[in-house]
C-alpha cells in the first residue's frame, strides 16, 4: 500500500502563531487562557485561549460584505492564512496546485456556516495554490481533523492525486455560541469546574506519496496511516446510554488497517477538561491495552491551547510528528478526535522507514 508522507506543517493557536512556535510552547507546558471582553449569563468575564487580535492579518470589513461571510467567518479566515501559506511553503515556488479537506466548526451560530462558499474564499487568498475544485469542506468538530486527513491519505493512496493539504479552523469567539454552550454549563467558569476553555486555531498538514516527494524534492517527515472512522451512539446530545465504546471501536479497528505494527508510544488526545471525555478514554485504552506500550504516554494540548474544535486534528498530528522527527516523542504515536455528536476518528503517526 502506498506510504503517505507528511511533507509541511503550519500552525496558529493561541501559544503559538506557527508549528514550530506552538510544538515549542505546548512541550514547555505554556498556557495562554485570558479573561476577555466577553460575559456569560451571570456577567462573569469569560476566559479564552485567543490569537492575539495584532497577530492576524487584515482583511476589509468589505470583503466580508461582498462574499456573504459572518464575523465569526471573518475571524477563520484571518486564522488560516498563515498556517495555510506556512504549510504551502514547500511547493510555493513550483507553482504546484492541490486539493484541500478542510474541518468546519461543530458548534454552529444562528446561520449554519456554508462549507463550500468559505472553502472558495479561502482559496481564493492562496495565490492558485489552492484548487477548491479538488476540495471538500464536509467534516466537522475534533474528529473533523482527523477524519479530513484520512480522506487525504486515502485520494493519495488511490491515485487521485499525489499531494494535498488536510486541516481545519475553529473559533469559539461568537456570542450565540458561548451562549449556548453556557446554558448547557459547559464553559469552565469558577462556579462551574467540569468544562472547558474556548479556544481557536488553525492548523494544516501538507500530504504526499513517496513519488510525489522524490519529484518535488519535498521533505519526509514521517508518515501517517489511514483513518479509522467510528461513532458513539451515546454522545453528548444523546439520549441513548453513554457507553464510550464509540473510541474503543474506533482504536480497534487501526489494526484491520494495518497502522498497528508497533505498540503505540505515545498518545495525543483532543479531551479538552470536561470529564466526559476522560470517562471515554478509560474504555478505549481497556478495551485495547495490548496496543499500547506500557509506558505510553498521554497528551492533550487543550491544557495549553484550549479547545481548538476542528483545528485540533491536524494540530495534534502536526504535534505529534514534529515531536517525533525532533526526537523528544517516541514512534509510532496514536491521534484521534472525537466530536460532541458522536463522531470519531483516528490516525497513527510513525516515522518514515
Amino acid at each position: 500500500m502506498t506510504q503517505v508522507i507528511i511533507s509541511s506543517i503550519g500552525m496558529m493557536t493561541s501559544v503559538g502563531l506557527t508549528a514550530p512556535e506552538t510544538a515549542a510552547s505546548v512541550r514547555a507546558q505554556v498556557a495562554r487562557f485570558a479573561e476577555t471582553d466577553l460575559r456569560d449569563r451571570h456577567i462573569n468575564r469569560l476566559r479564552l485561549a485567543e490569537v492575539v487580535e495584532d497577530a492576524l492579518p487584515f482583511l476589509p470589513e468589505q470583503e466580508g460584505v461582498e462574499n456573504g461571510l459572518t464575523a465569526r467567518e471573518i475571524r477563520m479566515l484571518r486564522l488560516a492564512l498563515g498556517p495555510l501559506q506556512e504549510c504551502l511553503s514547500p511547493v510555493a515556488s513550483k507553482q504546484l496546485r492541490t486539493g484541500l479537506c478542510l474541518s468546519l466548526p461543530e458548534c454552529e451560530t444562528k446561520r449554519p456556516l456554508n462549507g463550500a462558499r468559505f472553502l472558495e474564499v479561502l482559496a481564493s487568498h492562496t495565490q492558485g495554490r489552492i484548487d477548491p475544485r479538488q476540495s471538500d469542506a464536509s467534516h466537522r468538530g475534533r474528529a473533523g481533523g482527523v477524519a479530513a486527513i484520512g480522506q487525504g491519505v486515502l485520494a493519495i493512496q488511490s491515485g487521485a492525486v499525489q499531494m494535498i493539504v488536510a486541516g481545519g479552523i475553529d473559533t469559539f469567539r461568537d456570542l450565540y455560541v458561548l451562549g449556548t454552550l453556557g446554558l448547557q454549563e459547559r464553559v469552565k467558569t469558577p462556579s462551574n469546574p467540569d468544562g472547558f476553555i474556548p479556544g481557536e486555531g488553525a492548523a494544516f498538514v501538507l500530504l504526499a506519496s513517496e513519488r510525489a516527494a522524490d519529484v518535488h524534492g519535498l521533505e519526509r517527515l514521517g508518515r501517517v496511516s489511514q483513518a479509522a472512522l467510528g461513532f458513539e451512539e451515546g454522545h453528548l446530545y444523546s439520549d441513548v446510554p453513554y457507553r464510550g465504546t464509540g473510541l474503543a471501536a474506533t482504536i480497534g479497528q487501526l489494526a484491520s488497517l494495518g497502522a498497528l505494527q508497533d505498540p503505540i508510544a505515545e498518545v495525543f488526545s483532543s479531551m479538552n477538561g470536561e470529564s466526559h471525555w476522560s470517562k471515554e478514554w478509560g474504555v478505549g485504552y481497556l478495551r485495547n491495552k495490548a496496543v499500547f506500550q506500557p509506558t505510553y504516554r498521554m497528551h492533550h494540548p487543550a491544557d495549553c491551547c484550549g479547545d481548538t474544535g476542528a483545528a485540533c486534528g491536524a494540530l495534534m498530528v502536526g504535534l505529534a510528528m514534529l515531536g517525533i522527527n525532533a526526537g523528544y516523542r517516541a514512534s509510532p504515536a496514536l491521534v484521534y478526535g472525537s466530536s460532541d455528536h458522536g463522531q470519531r476518528a483516528a490516525v497513527v503517526v510513525s516515522t518514515h522507514h
